[in-house]
């Protein structure tokens, strides 16, 4: 059937050509021969071998035509690497070929916007890993040249410059830690050693690893509801207490004095639970949202640098959820609060 389709559309220009000119030249000979008394029935004859020849010359001579510069285009689409073309006989179908082409300009075209994309977030990543590098390493290189050039012969100064050099070394380390977990996560080179544990001891283990930080804010750790059994998934405990950490820490970070950070596990379907992580603190904008589990990418440039961290903490989130095959989601208000949530497999 689609040889026959290309027959037709090959061949169509050709017999309609052919045809107009067998009827025009017959015609004009018909009135010539007319005019000059000398026209007969051997007339008939003419048509006959004028369509075939018509035909030959048209089919032969336009085909070429078009070939010639079809493969022209091909030729120099194949030098683009176009995958697609270079794998398909050349055609002659107008139609065809200009799908074709659209096809191939709409693809590139996703791939010039996809690469420009790519372009600009490696420049931000760029500035934002030497901005986050520079702060400590200025703090240390600030105390330790202090301390070298100066007369400083307190003992208690010198200590205390010396604590706070160690806390941007402390810091540099941090964040260089964090940028290699996340870039073995992106290339699948950290494994995930997955185990059956009780999701509510982790919560309740991270609460008391952060109860005096939350202390000093007056924030409660909670929660909704008493967990008396026990609810097993199956996942990697360490990084799952790692995400857990993490958005208990924001929440506390960015709480409000007085608040609450509460914790919740619910069933969500027959063989998953969701987490959620909520928080009456400042909130965040809508507008926010979509980029807040990049690298660096701060809410507050200002506000968040002051309370430390890497700014990593929720791209590693992120990675170590989709690591698991699972959700991350988020929920957030200004002046209202935050609910970070993700799930996870049920042990069976």
């Amino acid at each position: 059937m689609q040889n026959k389709n290309t027959l037709k559309k090959t061949y169509k220009f050709a017999v309609r050509t052919a045809l107009y000119v067998t009827v025009f030249t017959t015609l004009l000979v018909s009135v010539f021969l007319y005019y000059y008394h000398s026209f007969n029935w051997q007339i008939i004859f003419f048509p006959l071998i004028c369509f075939p020849l018509c035909f030959v010359i048209v089919q032969y001579r336009v085909e070429r035509f078009i070939y010639r510069r079809v493969k022209k285009i091909y030729d120099d689409l194949t030098l683009l690497e176009s995958v697609n073309l270079r794998q398909q006989p050349i055609t002659t179908d107008m139609g065809t070929l200009t799908r074709e082409i659209d096809k191939y300009a709409r693809e590139k075209k996703v791939e010039i916007e996809t690469l420009r994309v790519r372009e600009e977030y490696r420049k931000e990543f760029i500035g934002n890993v030497s901005h986050e590098l520079k702060t400590p390493l200025f703090t240390v290189q600030g105390y330790i040249d202090t301390l070298l050039d100066g007369d400083i012969t307190d003992e208690k100064l010198q200590k205390k410059y010396l604590n706070r050099a160690s806390k941007g070394v402390e810091r540099l380390t941090y964040i260089l830690k964090d940028l290699d977990m996340i870039t073995k996560f992106e290339v699948g080179d950290l494994r995930l050693n997955k185990e059956d544990f009780d999701i509510v001891q982790l919560v309740r283990n991270v609460f008391d690893l952060f109860e005096m930080k939350a202390a000093k804010k007056k924030i409660t750790l909670t929660f909704d509801i008493d967990y008396n059994e026990p609810i097993m998934v199956l996942a990697d405990k360490e990084r799952i207490q790692q995400v857990l950490t993490n958005l208990v820490v924001n929440s506390i970070k960015y709480g409000r004095e007085k608040g609450t950070t509460e914790v919740s596990i619910e069933n969500l379907i027959k063989n998953k639970v969701i987490i959620r992580v909520t928080d009456n603190g400042e909130g965040i904008s809508e507008e926010n949202l979509p980029r807040l589990f990049e690298r660096f990418y701060r809410v507050d440039k200002s506000g968040s640098r002051k309370e430390g961290g890497s700014g990593l903490g929720l791209s590693i989130v992120k990675h170590i959820i989709e690591a698991h095959e699972e959700k991350m989601y988020v929920e957030s208000e200004l002046e209202v609060g935050s609910e970070f949530s993700f799930t996870l497999e049920k042990a069976e």
